[in-house]
C-alpha cells in the first residue's frame, strides 16, 4: 500500500497521487508489493533494494548511503494482538527531493503521523521529519517499558500464591521482549551516532541540518538511552525474580503438601478408631447403651488434640 501526503503552507496535510508527487512529500510504504517497489523506484529514481531491505523483519539497524541518498533502517517497538511486545524494521529514505518509510505492517509510530496531528511535523522539512519519527519511536520504547514494568509487578503479586508454571511463561515472555528491545535500542543508538556524525561540517553533505535538528536529535540520543537503561534495569530485576521464583513455587507446593499431610493424618483418627470398635470381636462398651457416644467423643477429643498439636508446630 502507498500513501503520499505533503504538508501545505497552512500546515495542514494533503494526500496525494504518485503522479501528483512533488518536491517535500512523504511516500508512506506499508507493505508494499512487488509493483508498487518498482512504480515507486521509477518514480524517484532509486535502487529497488533500498526498499525491499527494510522489508526484512530480520533486518538489523544501520545507515547506507549512494547517489546523494540515505537509507536509515531503525527498529520500531510494536505490540502484537496477543498482548506481547516485538521489534519491527522501518526503512526510513531521505532523497534530495522527498521522505520515503518503508515498513512490512502498519503501526502505531508511523499511524501517528496524519492529518490530525499534522501541526506537529512537517513533510517538507525532511531532517526535522526524519528525526520526530526517531523521536516518537525511542517514546513509544519508554510507554511499552513501563506497561512491561506494570505486567511484572502484577506477576510480582502472584508470585506470593501461585503453585503451577503460568507466571513463569509470562515472565520468560516478557524477558524475551526485553532482549528484542535491548538489543533493537543499542543498534538504534549507534545509527543515531552515526547520524549526529553525519550533521558535523567535515561530513559529507547528505543531510542539512539546522539547529534545532541537531537538539532534536541530541534529544532521541538522551531518551534512547535512557530506554537502554531502563531496559537493562527491568531485565536484572526479572532475572532477580525468575531465580526466586521456582523457590517460591516449591515453597507453596510444601506448604500444601504439609498441609494435606497434616489433613490426612487427622483422618485418619477416627477411622482408625472406627476400626477397631467394629471387629467382630469382645470390645470394651461393646454392650453398653452409650457404647457409640463414648467411642464417637473419644474420636473428637484425639482429633482436636492433633489439631492442636500440628497448629503449635506450624502445620497449620
Amino acid at each position: 500500500m502507498i500513501k503520499i501526503f505533503k504538508t501545505n503552507d497552512d500546515k495542514k496535510l494533503s494526500k496525494l497521487s504518485i503522479s501528483e508527487a512533488v518536491s517535500g512529500s512523504w511516500f508512506s510504504l506499508i507493505s508494499p508489493n512487488e509493483e508498487e517497489i518498482k512504480q515507486v523506484s521509477l518514480v524517484l529514481g532509486l535502487d529497488e533494494d533500498f526498499l525491499l531491505n527494510s522489508l526484512d523483519l530480520d533486518e538489523r539497524s544501520r545507515i547506507e548511503t549512494a547517489d546523494g541518498n540515505v537509507l536509515i533502517i531503525t527498529n520500531l517497538p510494536i505490540m502484537t494482538d496477543d498482548g506481547c511486545f516485538d521489534t519491527l524494521p522501518l526503512g526510513i529514505i531521505y532523497t534530495p527531493t522527498s521522505i520515503i518509510t518503508v515498513c512490512s505492517k502498519d503501526n502505531n509510530i508511523l499511524s501517528s503521523f496524519n492529518e490530525t496531528t499534522s501541526y506537529f511535523f512537517d513533510t517538507r522539512n525532511k531532517t526535522e521529519f526524519m528525526l520526530k519519527i526517531l523521536f516518537r519511536s525511542v517514546k513509544f520504547y519508554l510507554k511499552y517499558l513501563d506497561i512491561i514494568n506494570r505486567t511484572t509487578e502484577n506477576i510480582e503479586n502472584e508470585l506470593q500464591k501461585a503453585t503451577n508454571n503460568k507466571a513463569l511463561f509470562q515472565l520468560m515472555e516478557i524477558q524475551k521482549t526485553l532482549v528484542y528491545f535491548s538489543t533493537a535500542l543499542k543498534d538504534n543508538d549507534i545509527v543515531l551516532q552515526k547520524i549526529m556524525r553525519m550533521t558535523k561540517p567535515t561530513a559529507l553533505n547528505y543531510l542539512k541540518t539546522t539547529e534545532e535538528d541537531i537538539d532534536l536529535l541530541e534529544d532521541v540520543i538522551i531518551d534512547t538511552r535512557q530506554a537502554i537503561e531502563m531496559v537493562d534495569m527491568h531485565r536484572m530485576i526479572l532475572e532477580a525474580m525468575m531465580e526466586g521464583f521456582a523457590s517460591i513455587i516449591n515453597n507453596n507446593l510444601n506448604l500444601v503438601m504439609k498441609f494435606l499431610a497434616a489433613i490426612t493424618i487427622i483422618m485418619s483418627i477416627p477411622t482408625m478408631i472406627g476400626g477397631l470398635w467394629g471387629m467382630n470381636v469382645i470390645v470394651p462398651y461393646g454392650n453398653n447403651p452409650y457404647g457409640f457416644m463414648i467411642v464417637v467423643t473419644l474420636s473428637i477429643i484425639l482429633s482436636i488434640a492433633v489439631v492442636v498439636f500440628f497448629r503449635k508446630k506450624g502445620m497449620f
